[in-house]
């Protein structure tokens, strides 16, 4: 299939960054929400919980849907359920309806995210879907600088409901996209082996391969040392560290600056030294700089500058560990690529579900807990590369390079 990567790459980029645009927008107004809903710090924390598990959730069974009945579909439903989850949101009036709906905002805003993977595998392998993926994560990793900035602006005109429906916005925006800018790519031939049961069969067949799960599991603990970051920066830059919640903004954009940069150099390192190079230098280099952070801030050198310099660094490397680790999971799996790529991300917000969970129980207001969470995400992603770049199948994976 001849695919223009320029169109695909920003089609597929503006899908995936509906789910992370409502993540990311309505960040500085947490506090604010907090006062506002006469909510707590962790009630306020459970409606990024209630987004995550919802985006696990759906997308077990978006993947299998999109390999029966194609991959727009889907994301029709999906950006339907988005508007509605925003729309409930922004009328809310306490702070359980808000979780309550997040949770439907995450149903619809995961179609985007798990069938754009899914597309790249129908259209690439290798290199090349390497190159598209990077170009994906271009265009969605823009929405971590734009959307924080955005809510700033926002809350200016009007207060935190204002934020939820610019999110309406967005999923209109979607709708657009999927409707005049996006062609099938799951053509009606590969749907007819797609069922119910071929789906579960493929579960089988994912949760069998050692290889497939050590790669969505690095990728995943990558994700989460970014998601306990986004669950508690506005409370540790803004009450911590007396930031405003557009200087707050700025600071949180910059990792979205180093992620998208080094993501950038993917495809061009991947063709000149191999898939499986690129990730272990990333993951070097991603776990130094965060387990060293996590050092220094426990020595007393609690500085936002210090902080955001590691920060910077780390997420740097995170931008090439994410998208190769995705590629090298599915690269085996392309007859099952929305299932495959469904699991991939179900594995992923569940894992940064629970680590927020998790982490939210340490959190005292400081940097300490949040960039020791950071540390032990990073170690286990060091630790899961060890083992499964050096298993079997990565063994003559690499060989063939």
């Amino acid at each position: 299939m001849q695919s223009r990567a320029p169109s695909h790459a920003l089609s597929l980029g503006l899908l995936s960054a509906i789910g992370l645009f409502a993540l990311d927008m309505y960040l500085p107004a947490l506090p604010t929400i907090s006062a506002n809903l006469n909510a707590d710090s962790h009630a306020v924390q459970a409606s990024l919980i209630s987004f995550f598990a919802a985006m696990a959730v759906s997308q077990i069974v978006y993947g299998p849907v999109s390999d029966m009945f194609g991959r727009k579909p889907p994301l029709y439903a999906g950006l339907g359920l988005y508007a509605v989850g925003a729309i409930g949101c922004a009328l809310s009036p306490s702070i359980e309806w808000l979780i309550a709906f997040r949770f439907l905002q995450g149903m619809g805003a995961c179609a985007g995210v798990v069938i754009s993977r899914a597309i790249v595998r129908d259209l690439h392998t290798g290199p090349a879907a390497a190159q598209l993926m990077s170009r994906l994560m271009l265009v969605f990793s823009v929405s971590p600088i734009l959307a924080p900035l955005a809510g700033s602006i926002v809350t200016v005109f009007g207060d935190w409901r204002l934020i939820f429906w610019v999110m309406v916005g967005a999923g209109a925006v979607g709708l657009i996209v999927v409707l005049f800018f996006l062609e099938e790519t799951r053509l009606p031939a590969a749907r007819s082996e797609s069922s119910v049961g071929s789906a579960l069969r493929a579960y089988g067949t994912l949760l069998k391969d050692p290889y497939y799960l050590g790669l969505v599991f690095i990728a995943s603990f990558g994700m989460s040392s970014y998601m306990i970051y986004v669950a508690n920066s506005s409370f540790v830059l803004i009450e911590h560290y007396g930031l405003t919640p557009s200087f707050y903004s700025v600071v949180f954009s910059c990792n979205a600056v180093a992620f998208i940069g080094m993501s950038q150099m993917n495809g061009w390192l991947s063709r000149k030294i191999g898939l499986r190079k690129v990730i272990r230098g990333a993951v070097l280099g991603y776990a130094a700089m965060m387990v060293t952070l996590a050092l220094v801030t426990s020595l007393g050198l609690d500085r936002l500058d210090i902080m955001a310099a590691f920060l910077f660094g780390g997420y740097g490397f995170l931008g090439m560990i994410i998208p190769t680790a995705a590629v090298l999971a599915l690269e085996h799996h392309g007859r099952i690529a929305g299932t495959a790529s469904a699991m991939m991300g179900t594995i992923q917000f569940v894992t940064s579900a629970v680590v927020v969970g998790v982490g939210g129980l340490f959190a005292d207001g400081t940097s300490l807990p949040m960039v020791t969470v950071i540390a032990v995400c990073s170690t286990i992603v060091f630790l899961l590369s060890l083992v499964v770049l050096r298993s079997r199948r990565g063994a003559m994976a690499a060989a063939a390079e």
